[in-house]
C-alpha cells in the first residue's frame, strides 16, 4: 500500500521491543507497531526482527546484517551502538566507522534505511550524564545519513520522550507508551499517514515528584538495574545470552488484536 511489501528490523533491545510488554511476557516494541502500520491489514506483508536485547554493534553488523542483506526487504531499520557507547572509554568514532560501514552496505544494496539517533536522557537521574557522548554520536549519524541517503528518526528531539513516563524503571528502555509514539514518528519519516499524533502531550500529573522520591528511586535502581549492569559487563555477559530472535524469518504478521483475541481466549478455556 506505501511502497513497503517487506521490512526488517536490525538492532538491539530497543528494537525487541522492551519494555513493552505482551500479555504472554514477549515484547511488542515500535517495530512491531510500525510493521502494522506498513501491513495495513494485508495478507502479503512479510516482516522479521532480528534485534536481540544485549547485542553491541559488532554483533549486529556480523549476525544480523548479512541475512537482511540476503533478504532484501523493501526496507531496513537500523539503530545500533548505543550499548558500545554507554561503556566507559568507549571510542565513539570507531563504532561511528562500523556503523557506517552497515549503512552503506544496505544502500549499496538499494535497500531503503531507517536509523535511529540516541534519545535525550537529560530528564533521567544519574543517565544524564551521558548525555554528551550521546550528542556526538548524533552528529555523526546525522552526517551518516545524508551521506548514504538514509532517513532518520530524531529521537533526540522527540518532546514527548523527554517526560519521566516515557521510560521504565530501569531508565534504559521505554514505556509502551513510548514505543507507540515512536512508532507513528517512523510512519511520518516514511511518509506514512496514521491517525494519532505522536506530538500529542502527556497528560497532566496529579502528584509532583518529591526530591526525596527520587533519592530513593536512584538507589533502588542502582541496585535492581546498575550493578547487575555492571557484573554483566564485567563478565562480559549479555541480557541475550541463549536467547534468540522474536522472528528471524520473513513471515505474514499477525494483527496484534488477533493475538490478544486468542490469548483471551486461551484464558477463558484455563478458567472453565
Amino acid at each position: 500500500m506505501y511502497g513497503f511489501d517487506s521490512y526488517v528490523a536490525l538492532g538491539d533491545s530497543f528494537t525487541e521491543g522492551l519494555n513493552d510488554a505482551l500479555p504472554d511476557g514477549s515484547f511488542r516494541g515500535w517495530a512491531d507497531r510500525l510493521a502494522e502500520i506498513l501491513a495495513a491489514d494485508r495478507s502479503d506483508f512479510r516482516y522479521a526482527n532480528l534485534s536481540l536485547r544485549g547485542k553491541m554493534l559488532d554483533e549486529i553488523m556480523d549476525e544480523q546484517l548479512p541475512i537482511a542483506l540476503e533478504l532484501k526487504p523493501d526496507l531496513v531499520t537500523l539503530c545500533a551502538g548505543g550499548n558500545d557507547i554507554i561503556v566507559p572509554g568507549a571510542d565513539v568514532e570507531a563504532v561511528v566507522e562500523r556503523f557506517e560501514e552497515g549503512v552503506a552496505k544496505l544502500r549499496e544494496a538499494g535497500i531503503p534505511v531507517l536509523i535511529f539517533n540516541g534519545p535525550d536522557t537529560k530528564v533521567l537521574s544519574v543517565m544524564s550524564v551521558l548525555r554528551g557522548k550521546v550528542a556526538i554520536y548524533n552528529t555523526h549519524l546525522w552526517a551518516i545519513a545524508e551521506r548514504h541517503g538514509a532517513r532518520m528518526v530524531d529521537l533526540w528531539t522527540m518532546g514527548p520522550l523527554h517526560d519521566r513516563r516515557a521510560w521504565s524503571d530501569d531508565r534504559l528502555h521505554f514505556s509502551p507508551e513510548a514505543h507507540r509514539r515512536i512508532a507513528l514518528k517512523s510512519a511520518e519519516v516514511l511518509g506514512i499517514p496514521v491517525a494519532s499524533d505522536w506530538r500529542e502531550p502527556w497528560p497532566s500529573e496529579d502528584t509532583p515528584s518529591r526530591w526525596i522520591d527520587s533519592r530513593r528511586s536512584d538507589l533502588a535502581w542502582t541496585k535492581v538495574h546498575l550493578l547487575p549492569w555492571i557484573r554483566r559487563q564485567l563478565r562480559g555477559e549479555s541480557m541475550g545470552d541463549g536467547l534468540s530472535p522474536k522472528r528471524p524469518q520473513l513471515a505474514p504478521l499477525v494483527p496484534i488484536e488477533v493475538l490478544e483475541a486468542a490469548e483471551n481466549a486461551q484464558q477463558q478455556q484455563q478458567a472453565s
